[in-house]
């Protein structure tokens, strides 16, 4: 068992919602042997409060959930990325920096909830869906034999979590 903690960096445009939920959830559910970051390409600048609303009533502390560009984390002295996944289809189609370390890169695209129209319910409904397309994809992230998996066994895992085709074992 490797006592190494995996960095990864959740990356969309606006880093006010999709990107922000997914590092809650991972470092939730990543239980120390995963450290979760997020960031966007052109940052809105606030968490979007709906956002907000979902991870506090799922007895997330937000405290960590702020609104800043991928730039942070592409400077000397940011962390070490082994991970970097695109949550949204614009940030995936834009050129990102070169991220130290060469991580591994996937696209893991879900709808924006923010662009939800409706009732405040129905956009309310747009969020905890993406919460529970990020919550199955992480889940199925974290359960990856790291160690065990070369590097191309692993991408090809990457992607397919992105499809939405995992494969057993």
């Amino acid at each position: 068992m490797s006592d190494k903690v995996y960095n990864v960096l959740f990356l969309c445009t606006g880093n006010s919602a999709r990107s922000i939920i997914a590092e809650a959830i991972l470092n939730r559910l990543g239980m120390g042997r995963f450290k979760a970051y997020s960031a966007g390409s052109q940052p809105k600048g606030e968490v979007h409060p709906f956002a907000l609303q979902l991870l506090k009533g799922l007895n997330y502390d937000t405290s960590f959930a702020r609104s800043k560009a991928w730039d942070e984390f592409a400077a000397p002295g940011a962390p070490q990325m082994d991970f970097v996944f695109t949550v949204c289809d614009n940030a995936a189609a834009e050129v990102c920096p070169v991220w130290p370390g060469q991580p591994m890169t996937a696209h893991w695209g879900v709808p924006d909830p923010a662009a939800a129209e409706g009732s405040d319910t129905e956009q309310h409904f747009a969020f905890t869906e993406t919460y529970r397309m990020l919550n199955n994809r992480i889940s199925i992230f974290i359960s990856l034999p790291m160690t065990s998996l070369d590097k191309l066994a692993l991408q090809r895992r990457l992607d397919e979590i992105g499809r939405n085709i995992p494969k057993a074992g």
